[in-house]
């Protein structure tokens, strides 16, 4: 399956680095969702990613929205990157069943067991109102993400 533009988003609900359940649905009617999926944690182009990530992190709460980075690593990887890289938004783990809430989004790239590099933006009313595939050695350009953002209301 993949996730159309205007259709709700499908629904998920993952522990984050912090052992925390993350729902989807808990951002309904209040912020806008950037889902930022990513291979794996500790690769060289998701350390990027991240790197931009955080670093606009200011940018992103400027527009009234919440980041979720999603991968298959678990719990502790999860942890372990977030304290190395100074990430402040939660990382999900789709990690049991591998790559479950990816496959909803159309991500999952199940011959090498991991999640395609990919950001979908969910407006407030949980609908998918943007969203772009990524090569996995490319790093997305966090400001055309920005600019998708800004112009979903």
């Amino acid at each position: 399956m993949s996730a159309n533009i205007g259709a709700p988003a499908p629904e998920f609900s993952l522990k984050d680095q912090d052992q925390k359940e993350v729902k989807l649905s808990d951002f309904r009617g209040k912020k806008r969702v950037v889902l930022v999926f990513y291979p794996l944690d500790w690769s060289p182009t998701c350390t990027k990613e991240h790197a931009c990530m955080v670093n606009d992190k200011k940018q992103f709460d400027q527009l009234d929205a919440q980041v979720l980075g999603i991968s298959v690593d678990s719990v502790w990887s999860h942890k372990a990157y977030a304290e190395k890289m100074g990430i402040h938004y939660p990382l999900l783990a789709d990690f049991h069943p591998r790559g479950a809430v990816a496959a909803k989004y159309g991500v999952y790239l199940e011959d090498k067991g991991i999640t395609g590099r990919a950001i979908f933006i969910i407006d407030r009313d949980g609908k998918l109102a943007w969203h772009k595939n990524y090569d996995i050695p490319v790093v997305p350009d966090i400001g055309e993400v920005s600019k998708a953002l800004a112009a979903v209301k």
